[in-house]
């Protein structure tokens, strides 16, 4: 049980590298998708049957998910991470995943649109705070119709169920 709280600490500052990167870059890279893949098998090492159950249910997410993405509706690397978080948990664990990741999703959609109201603000000088930067970044990716960051809802709804299911 002692090396479980690692990985499940791995887990959240990987998550949080995720919505960071993707907030500045609007991908997901593949090598952390699989790193969360890997920490979520070591969580069910111990117990043969709860690793394949997690595995049955990453498939069918992924099964899923891949129609939303042929649809247009979702991004592959949001795809990927959601499906790397499946495979460390149990099946109510998923369910709790995608739960709290459309809350989260919601209210970054809330946020967006909001972002309209405002002003659209003058180049950030040299120097400024990191916040005026990037409200200056996503007020210009805004303008012109760039994708939400959703890897921001799926850390949020990540690392709310990691600390509900293994801490």
């Amino acid at each position: 049980m002692d090396w479980i709280a690692p990985t499940a600490f791995l887990e959240i500052l990987l998550l949080l590298y995720v919505a960071t990167i993707d907030i500045a870059t609007r991908l997901i890279r593949n090598e952390i998708c699989l790193v969360l893949a890997l920490l979520g098998i070591a969580g069910h090492f111990a117990s043969p049957t709860q690793l394949v159950e997690s595995l049955i249910g990453a498939a069918i997410l992924f099964l899923l998910l891949l129609v939303v993405y042929q649809r247009g509706w979702m991004g592959g690397g949001d795809v990927k991470l959601l499906v790397a978080l499946a495979v460390g948990l149990p099946l109510m664990g998923v369910l709790r995943l995608l739960t709290i990741t459309a809350l989260a999703g919601g209210v970054l959609a809330v946020v967006h649109l909001m972002m309209r109201l405002l002003p659209y603000p003058r180049l950030a000088p040299a120097g400024s705070s990191f916040a005026r930067r990037v409200y200056a970044i996503e007020r210009w990716r805004h303008l012109r119709r760039a994708p939400l960051p959703y890897g921001v809802a799926i850390a949020c709804g990540g690392i709310w169920t990691i600390f509900s299911q293994r801490l």
